[in-house]
């Protein structure tokens, strides 16, 4: 039997390559394996197309959403150069009790599209996941060469909150005619009820005052990006709120979003390992609602029961019913929670319990 092994990365545990290696090593040896972590634009998406694509990874020094030193990479494939914002702003990057989105900038996402461009790049593609901002880009733009200034002429300080003061752009981002492209699949809008500050502002440390100040922040300073560009209706556009709003910057200066993991598993030839599986397994840490909204997960689960496969959804814990799931074209659900009784036991020692999980289904499936 093929069996097909594309999972995302299970958040704050293990990257997508190290699920699929823990699956697979409980797995059947007399069936054929195939590992392709996958990534819809967050965490591990640079790590998981240069594994597939063959380009080359050229290291950068950037800084945290905090300001502090921080290691990155872009990937240069051909005159693309795939960016991933986790890198540099990432929620993983911080400890529970540094997280702050009044404060939290973009900044280094800024340093890692610089050398993107020095390095030659036509074309950028950054993926949108993961992350621990809630400035819009602001930070981005300031290390691009377009820091938002108020009404006199002052730089702003960094972080989300401060964005109630812009007027302006101090200039224009210093890009050199490169284009961009957003790989997302989150769909929010950059302020309002479903907005990135309502739906994601809590989980990055914000306060119920903190997601009213920060929502009527990027309000403020959507006008002065649409001034800015020459754009309108950037409040509204659909996947204007990924990344704490970091889409609506990247639409603003004429990028384009796409689906990321529509984007990662054309690049990687995923409908042809699909078209030769007998067995999906993919998987995620939090395997709830949102999964089913355009995550790795729903993507992998609809093409498996196009093709009439069966899809088996390992992850951390599991908050979805089974119709829901079933509905989605997921066949079987287990969770490591489950696994072990303890959720405790499931973050501590999640590699041996996904080898241990894949060993008692391979006993179903594998015949």
């Amino acid at each position: 039997m093929r069996v097909l092994i594309c999972p995302d990365k299970f958040a704050g545990t293990l990257s997508a390559s190290a699920v699929a290696d823990a699956v697979a090593a409980g797995w059947s040896a007399s069936d054929d394996i195939v590992k392709r972590p996958l990534s819809d634009g967050g965490p591990g998406f640079v790590e998981v197309l240069a594994a597939a694509l063959n380009g080359r990874l050229i290291p950068v020094e950037t800084v945290d959403p905090l300001g502090r030193p921080a290691r990155g990479e872009i990937l240069l494939a051909g005159n693309t150069a795939y960016v991933e914002s986790a890198q540099a702003c990432g929620l993983h990057l911080l400890t529970a009790e540094e997280r702050d989105p009044n404060v939290t900038t973009s900044y280094g996402l800024g340093l890692l599209l610089m050398a993107a461009v020095e390095a030659g790049a036509a074309e950028i593609v950054i993926g949108l996941g993961g992350s621990a901002v809630n400035d819009a880009g602001a930070g981005m733009l300031a290390a691009l060469g377009a820091a938002p200034v108020d009404v006199a002429g002052y730089a702003l300080p960094y972080g989300g909150a401060y964005l109630n003061a812009a007027a302006a752009l101090a200039g224009p981002p210093r890009l050199r005619q490169v284009s961009l492209v957003a790989a997302t699949d989150v769909d929010n809008p950059l302020t309002g009820l479903h907005g990135a500050s309502k739906i994601y502002g809590p989980q990055k440390g914000a306060s119920e005052e903190d997601v009213y100040r920060l929502d009527a922040a990027l309000e403020q300073f959507a006008g002065v990006l649409e001034t800015a560009f020459g754009v309108t209706d950037l409040e509204v556009a659909p996947g204007g709120g990924a990344a704490g709003g970091i889409g609506a910057a990247l639409i603003a200066m004429g990028g384009r979003i796409v689906s990321g993991i529509g984007l990662v598993t054309e690049l990687i030839g995923l409908a042809t390992e699909l078209d030769a599986a007998d067995l999906v397994i993919t998987g995620e840490g939090s395997f709830d609602h949102q999964s089913l909204r355009g995550k790795v997960v729903a993507g992998i689960a609809n093409g498996a029961r196009d093709r009439g496969l069966p899809c088996i959804v390992v992850c951390g814990r599991n908050e979805t019913g089974f119709r829901e799931a079933a509905s989605a074209g997921v066949t079987e659900t287990v969770s490591l929670t489950d696994h072990f009784g303890s959720e405790k036991t499931a973050l501590a020692e999640p590699a041996r319990g996904l080898t241990e999980i894949a060993g008692e289904l391979a006993q179903h499936w594998s015949r």
